[in-house]
């Protein structure tokens, strides 16, 4: 069958099924919604480049200046991060019976859940990406291998000391809640980012506050809490490294019976990695072909499909403002 998109569909359809498809991926989205966006218009380059200013130097003012003497200008300077675009996608088959005589509303079901994968897609390569940082701290021991311990405020005191040495913003932002692309303003903090698993541990971290508590501060999406600078942001996306911690359990789980289940919190400052963002018309294609169209393939327009395709990159955009922390959870059995 030739992939015409959203053929035999009216135009009310199609944008039905662009709209259906992002709102159901919009609340499945963690690490999309904060780092750095960069959208790709149509028929430019597969290799965006994220730029940044270099900051200022400090060392070079410490002279005072010279009465009646101006100082030499100094030039802006920026680094530039490219990334690398990759297609993905998946498409779900459809025949003629089961839309003429199912019960089910399979249009319908189908665009869901293609947003919800596309969305969880995106999630698992930046999850991928940010855990890749170089600068991890261990709950217990100086190798994941030795991981035996739960999450402690402590350690994250550890963390966002050196986040703030390395000049790491707070977070001020967030994409935008809306299939449009744009941001918008959140309360100032460093964000940490973990499994869904954690919860349990960080809500038993000295200094916690639950998000009902927060009065006129506004809680983020999947949020559970903050600890002082920290804000907590939880999704069960955000996978685990299973039986690769100690094996000595130290009340901590192990899933696979012998090594405790290591599970990476990842503390960001603001700008500290950089996405595609799935918004706007240009950032996600929907792809539907209705059954009952004919072609030489299928003669009798017996198959149709609905499916997704999308060109996305996530990486890094500066290592000193990320943080790995990799800790164990309790085990609550």
């Amino acid at each position: 069958m030739p992939n015409t998109t959203f053929s035999g569909l009216s135009q009310r359809t199609t944008a039905w099924a662009v709209k259906n498809m992002l709102d159901h991926a919009r609340p499945i989205e963690v690490l999309a919604q904060y780092g750095m966006t960069q959208p790709v218009p149509k028929n430019t380059s597969d290799t965006p480049k994220f730029r940044r200013p270099i900051p200022l130097p400090l060392d070079t003012i410490t002279t005072p200046l010279t009465e009646g003497v101006s100082p030499s200008k100094r030039a802006m300077q920026y680094e530039t991060v490219p990334a690398q675009l990759k297609q993905y996608g998946d498409v779900v088959g459809i025949t003629d019976r089961v839309q003429d005589i199912a019960e089910d509303p399979v249009l319908k079901d189908a665009t869901e859940l293609c947003g919800e994968q596309a969305a969880e897609m995106k999630e698992l390569l930046l999850w991928g990406a940010i855990c890749g940082g170089s600068n991890v701290y261990y709950a217990n021991g100086t190798a994941r291998s030795a991981v035996n311990t739960k999450l402690t405020t402590t350690l994250q005191r550890a963390v966002v000391r050196h986040l703030k040495n390395e000049r790491a913003k707070k977070v001020t932002s967030k994409v935008s809640s809306t299939v449009k692309y744009g941001t918008e303003q959140i309360a100032p903090a460093f964000l940490a980012f973990a499994h869904t698993d954690c919860e349990a541990d960080i809500r038993e971290m000295a200094g916690f506050v639950p998000c009902e508590k927060y009065g006129s501060m506004e809680a983020l999406p999947h949020e559970i809490g903050k600890v002082e600078d920290v804000r907590y942001i939880c999704s069960p996306v955000l996978n685990p490294f299973v039986g690769e911690g100690s094996t000595t359990a130290n009340g901590m789980v192990q899933s696979d019976g012998s090594n405790v289940d290591v599970y990476p919190v990842v503390y960001i400052g603001k700008d500290a990695f950089g996405h595609v963002a799935l918004r706007g018309s240009k950032a996600f294609s929907p792809m539907v072909v209705n059954p009952g169209t004919a072609s030489d393939s299928d003669p009798l327009g017996q198959r149709g499909s609905v499916g997704w395709k999308t060109y996305f990159d996530a990486l890094i955009l500066n290592q000193a403002w990320l943080c790995r922390v990799e800790v164990g959870i309790t085990d609550l059995a």
